[in-house]
């Protein structure tokens, strides 16, 4: 049962199925608790104010219907904005009641806050076994001790839990950097390996002499500066087929032309054409302009997002309840450059604000512990930073939730060396 203060709700429903000589039980989730969760940098979640952060429509305001409307819609934009993962961990800390690990002390989860930040889980000789992120660190920790492990493995890592540290970052976005960069630097033994590569795949699509559109799986290096035109960006060319056989299915396009399928003479039907599972592309009876329309569509979400500044930008992250918290990002071409202590820091690294920007007018930076020196200090593409990435850039609602700002940079000039024209060319683009 999903309601806005569902207790109230709740009660109301169980003393009148008792009234009709049923008992009724369920468990409740409100979404004014799920609110305060993944969103703890606003102070007020009342139904009027969600309506308002999501510039939701409602004609009837205060009647039941429109307003359980509006619970669904902000549930929506809350799983866009988040991952199954933490939307999972939320709603699992407001419906169970956790249990700690036997070698854990309470004093361990009384010290984790209620912010946005990463945390850590060590055993008892010390040895890191998990980094995650949140939200909310208190409640995805507890989430973690739910009496219903998931797998074996969550199970043994639980009994092994004997303490717990965390940072804290001033929103989502550095939590979400963070946690990428520490799990593959510090390769904990319960989180899933990543690593960054140099070298991942790609679609690329050429028009043969038919004019159909085909797919070739094809390497590339991580430094390189000129990709365009391109399409997806996988780890491994059987991750790319495999994503290509969905939207082969999805589509109804042609295995021979997405080149899953073996092509000995090039007019034999493919096998899909006897499934009526495609539409005859190979062999001509479909025409290359509705093919190539729907091979169109199937692409257009996995089309590697322009970088969309002129070049480096400094990316100001700011914590709404504590404005005088924040951290500063530099990032070129979807790669993640550094995290800096102070604003200054960005000379040492060979970058200079643009003339008409200088967000210290503005805001006070506070240095943490955390976030002394540069941090996370790594030019390369990294698929995962991409993602996060772009996942807040090219979104401005995102970028409005974490209270994100971004400020233009120049590469900066060596004193008695005369100022030339920064030419930056694209990536991945």
């Amino acid at each position: 049962m999903v309601a806005h203060n569902a207790r109230f709700d709740y009660s109301f429903l169980k003393n009148e199925f008792e009234r009709a000589g049923f008992t009724y039980n369920a468990k409740p989730l409100c979404s004014v608790k799920f609110s305060r969760n993944l969103y703890p940098q606003f102070k007020r979640h009342g139904l009027s104010q969600i309506i308002k952060r999501f510039d939701l429509s409602i004609e009837n305001r205060h009647r039941a219907l429109d307003d359980a409307k509006m619970i669904h819609q902000f549930f929506q934009k809350s799983s866009a904005l988040f991952s199954d993962d933490e939307i999972a961990a939320t709603c699992a800390s407001l419906q169970k009641r956790p249990s700690l690990p036997a070698l854990l002390d309470a004093k361990e989860i009384e010290k984790l806050p209620n912010s946005a930040g990463v945390y850590y889980f060590y055993d008892e000789k010390g040895a890191l076994l998990y980094v995650g992120k949140s939200v909310n660190i208190r409640n995805r920790v507890m989430s973690h001790f739910s009496s219903d492990y998931k797998n074996p493995k969550d199970l043994r890592m639980g009994m092994k839990i004997a303490h717990v540290d965390f940072e804290q970052t001033p929103s989502d976005f550095g939590a979400q950097i963070r946690e990428s960069n520490q799990i593959k630097a510090l390769n904990p033994l319960y989180n899933r390996r990543l690593r960054k590569v140099r070298k991942l795949f790609q679609y690329r699509s050429i028009e043969d002499e038919r004019g159909y559109f085909r797919l070739n799986i094809e390497a590339i290096e991580t430094e390189d500066t000129r990709i365009e035109q391109q399409f997806g960006l996988f780890r491994s060319p059987r991750q790319a087929s495999k994503q290509l056989e969905k939207l082969a299915s999805q589509y109804f396009l042609c295995h021979k032309l997405l080149g899953l399928e073996g092509d000995r003479n090039g007019r034999d039907p493919c096998f899909r054409v006897q499934l009526k599972k495609c539409f005859g592309a190979c062999t001509g009876l479909e025409s290359s302009t509705s093919y190539n329309e729907r091979m169109d569509a199937a692409l257009k979400n996995y089309q590697v997002k322009l970088w969309p500044y002129s070049g480096p930008v400094l990316l100001e992250e700011r914590d709404q309840q504590c404005p005088d918290q924040g951290a500063f990002h530099i990032v070129d071409r979807w790669r993640y450059i550094a995290k800096l202590s102070i604003l200054e820091d960005i000379y040492d690294l060979g970058y200079q604000l643009t003339d008409n920007a200088n967000p210290t007018a503005r805001l006070n930076y506070v240095e943490t512990d955390a976030m002394a020196g540069f941090d996370d200090t790594d030019d390369r593409f990294d698929l995962d930073i991409y993602f996060i990435l772009a996942r807040f850039m090219v979104n401005q609602k995102q970028m409005e939730m974490n209270s994100l700002k971004v400020w233009p940079l120049t590469k900066a000039v060596p004193e008695g060396e005369p100022d030339r024209e920064l030419t930056i060319p694209l990536s991945i683009s």
